[in-house]
């Protein structure tokens, strides 16, 4: 039996069920977020393959990804200053997206935590609830 194609419906179905991900859009773009900040989108800009998706991850784990599986991972030079890797769809086992988004569902929400916690005390309580 073949596998079913992955598409964003799939990357949608896997990444709402993590703890507090949230659909919305990032550059006009469907996107997952979580505490606001997106982890996976569909990029736009031109370099992009079509059917691709953008996943924030560390700089370390996109450096392997690239050289593990570089059918199924790329990167092109818009996105290089960006800690995200640029996944072909169409390669990528569906475990595997559910690992890929996970990760970046861990990295998203560690930098806000880490955010959050480097405000001073009286600008956090002062800042709820806004924004």
């Amino acid at each position: 039996m073949a596998a079913k194609r992955i598409t964003f419906d799939t990357v949608r179905e896997i990444g709402l069920a993590l703890p507090g991900a949230e659909e919305g859009t990032t550059y006009r773009t469907p996107a997952l977020k979580v505490n606001g900040q997106m982890f996976a989108c569909i990029p736009n800009h031109r370099s992009a393959e079509p059917h691709s998706l953008a996943v924030r991850i560390a700089f370390a784990d996109r450096d392997e990804l690239l050289a593990a599986e570089p059918e199924t991972y790329y990167l092109k030079e818009h996105y290089v200053n960006y800690p995200c890797v640029l996944v072909r769809l169409a390669r990528i086992r569906r475990d595997a997206l559910r690992d890929l988004l996970l990760m970046a569902h861990r990295f998203v929400s560690a930098k806000a935590s880490r955010r959050r916690t480097a405000l001073p005390r009286r600008t956090r309580i002062r800042n709820r609830g806004h924004g």
